[in-house]
């Protein structure tokens, strides 16, 4: 008997409109390749459009409907570009990200056969907690936790837990357990020796309840130069939000590029795919986007299905690797990655892939 399974689908701006239906067409294709299962596309309205059709980035609707589901897939949004009244709030991702706590942003950085890169052998994933550190907006239930006493005078507060360490902790061994059993934890406890102290040590903590997985770990500034000198070394990164978003960053441009990386925001019952890059407006609509890196992304949600609840999700998602890393191995790139191929053009290599 056929399963069925519903997956959120926000397209959000900018290129959004082109490498979400891109990646629909993907996952499709996988998904019916290994039959037993299927997919019930739930489209929801976010961003630009939905400000003109619901007076909101992020409608009342949509995280009510985002609540009756488990997995879903969020495009690009271009906050910059909305009414003045909705540019100083969270993003849509943001809000998203915080109303049902995400609290794992999960960033593989793995160079690809045929992709340009610093470091061809670099294969590993920054497991970045996601709801508190040093980026203040992540800390607050009222407020963004940046304020300023005086004109003269700006503060943050950054917060760490030891219940969010935790957390995040598990997460990242959990993952090393089921790959190259290392993990790196990477702090400032130098310098930030209560807080950034507090991430290293209940980590530590944690660790010691994984016997098989080893454990070292760096501060950020030398993990920095570790990644550019050795990426090829590291397995799994554990670190707190602001750093996790520096260093992932860093480590997709070092194994090829941001529009190659994919990424989760997960919580123990919840998964959003979303690519690390942005909107790119100035090229939306000329069919120049690339759709990799939410593709990608998508695999990955699959993959966490396939987990829980079906198999051959997981087998889906396997396969969409394998075809893109097969398709860009090939010659068939988009120009940011050298090519010549449209992203439509790019989608219906991956997608004849599949379908062999």
């Amino acid at each position: 008997m056929l399963q069925r399974h519903r997956i959120g689908l926000l397209e959000g701006d900018g290129i959004g409109l082109e490498i979400v239906p891109a990646t629909r067409r993907v996952v499709d294709t996988a998904v019916a390749a290994v039959g037993g299962v299927a997919i019930d596309w739930v489209p929801l309205p976010v961003g630009a459009t939905a400000i003109d059709t619901h007076g909101s980035p992020l409608p009342q609707e949509t995280l009510d409907a985002l609540a009756e589901l488990d997995v879903w897939i969020l495009g690009p949004h271009d906050s910059a570009s909305y009414p003045p009244e909705f540019r100083g709030q969270l993003t849509p991702g943001g809000r998203i990200r915080k109303h049902f706590d995400l609290y794992a942003n999960i960033r593989p950085a793995c160079a690809l056969p045929g992709v340009a890169s610093v470091s061809p052998r670099m294969d590993l994933v920054v497991v970045r907690e996601n709801t508190e550190g040093f980026y203040a907006d992540r800390n607050m239930a009222v407020g963004s936790g940046e304020f300023m006493p005086t004109p003269d005078i700006a503060l943050a507060v950054g917060v760490i837990t030891r219940a969010a360490c935790e957390r995040i902790a598990h997460t990242a061994f959990d993952l090393a357990s089921r790959r190259r059993k290392r993990v790196t934890i990477v702090h400032k406890a130098n310098v930030l020796s209560r807080t950034t102290g507090l991430f290293r040590d209940v980590c530590q903590e944690v660790g010691r309840l994984y016997p098989s997985v080893a454990v070292d770990d760096q501060h950020v500034d030398a993990m920095a130069a570790l990644l550019v000198r050795r990426g090829a070394d590291f397995d799994v990164i554990v670190t707190e939000n602001m750093f996790g978003d520096i260093l992932s960053d860093l480590a997709a441009e070092l194994s090829g590029s941001l529009g190659t990386a994919a990424s989760i925001n997960a919580s123990r019952t919840k998964a959003m795919a979303q690519a690390a890059h942005g909107a790119a407006p100035d090229i939306a609509g000329q069919g120049r986007a690339n759709p990799i890196a939410l593709i990608l992304s998508a695999a990955m949600l699959l993959d966490r299905l396939g987990a829980r609840a079906d198999i051959e999700f997981s087998a889906a998602a396997r396969n969409i690797e394998d075809a893109v890393r097969a398709t860009v191995a090939a010659g068939v790139a988009t120009a940011d990655l050298g090519g010549t191929a449209s992203t439509d053009e790019f989608t219906a290599a991956v997608v004849a892939r599949l379908g062999a």
